[in-house]
């Protein structure tokens, strides 16, 4: 009797999830993001210093009074974490510095609505998670109308590292193929859970929706996508094994599981 094949784990490769994101990746940094001048005077690079030794919560109490110095640390750094993050949802880096420059800018003018300034990094991923979803919803009604440019091509460079396989970069551009058709919120609650590898309270927490509202959300784009997806096994030529799992490419904390249809 032939054992049925086990279901296809994928997750994304280092650089994805949260613990890339607390490291922050190099290749996120904004290419605008302001550099230290050449002629800054000690006492600036001295405050400065000072500055990127204060916890988010400290940085924000400074930041209220309309410190720049606060706010450019703040800026540097977290915006590599939300160019991830918008990346990641999103598929493609393209225009990705826009939505996050745009969400830098809405924070900073709310600072004061903060109620937990040591929570600032999630609470700029919601204004970040937020403006995506308008543009992703914008995006899917402009297609609808025959107005849009249709959705960009998937970024596979952005999304994985260079160890990748082919085979895994197959599936996650097929992933990302089968996300794109999904309804936006469902779409989003998949990517944060699965993708950036968040606890479910987290990602109710950055879709400002119940716990109970994203769960179904998840479960409803895991079923499509389980009865959708092509396992690298059907992708060999004449049904051989595909060799190493997928897996193996993959780093944690992010395991999305997409099973073959029976």
């Amino acid at each position: 009797m032939t054992s049925r094949a086990k279901p296809s784990h994928l997750r994304l490769v280092e650089g994805s999830g949260r613990k890339a994101a607390d490291r922050g990746l190099s290749q996120a940094q904004p290419s605008n993001a302001p550099e230290p001048s050449i002629n800054e005077s000690r006492p600036s690079r001295l405050r400065r210093a000072r500055l990127e030794q204060l916890l988010d919560g400290e940085l924000v109490g400074v930041a209220r009074s309309g410190d720049r110095g606060a706010l450019e640390v703040l800026y540097r750094r977290h915006a590599p974490f939300a160019i991830q993050l918008a990346t990641r949802i999103e598929g493609s880096a393209r225009d990705v510095e826009d939505v996050v420059h745009d969400a830098f800018i809405k924070a900073f003018s709310r600072l004061g609505d903060l109620q937990e300034p040591a929570a600032f990094r999630s609470w700029l991923g919601s204004i970040v998670v937020f403006a995506v979803r308008s543009r992703l919803r914008r995006q899917r009604l402009m297609n609808l109308l025959g107005l849009g440019r249709g959705a960009d091509p998937v970024e596979l460079d952005s999304l994985t590292s260079p160890e990748a396989s082919p085979h895994t970069r197959a599936q996650l551009a097929q992933i990302y193929a089968l996300l794109r058709t999904l309804p936006t919120d469902e779409r989003i609650a998949w990517t944060l859970r699965h993708v950036e590898g968040h606890e479910l309270e987290m990602v109710a927490k950055l879709t400002d929706k119940s716990l109970a509202t994203v769960k179904r959300r998840i479960l409803a784009a895991q079923r499509f996508l389980e009865s959708h997806f092509v396992a690298a096994e059907r992708l060999e030529d004449g049904g051989a094994a595909a060799g190493p799992a997928a897996s193996d490419a993959f780093a944690e904390p992010s395991t999305p599981r997409i099973q073959r249809p029976s």
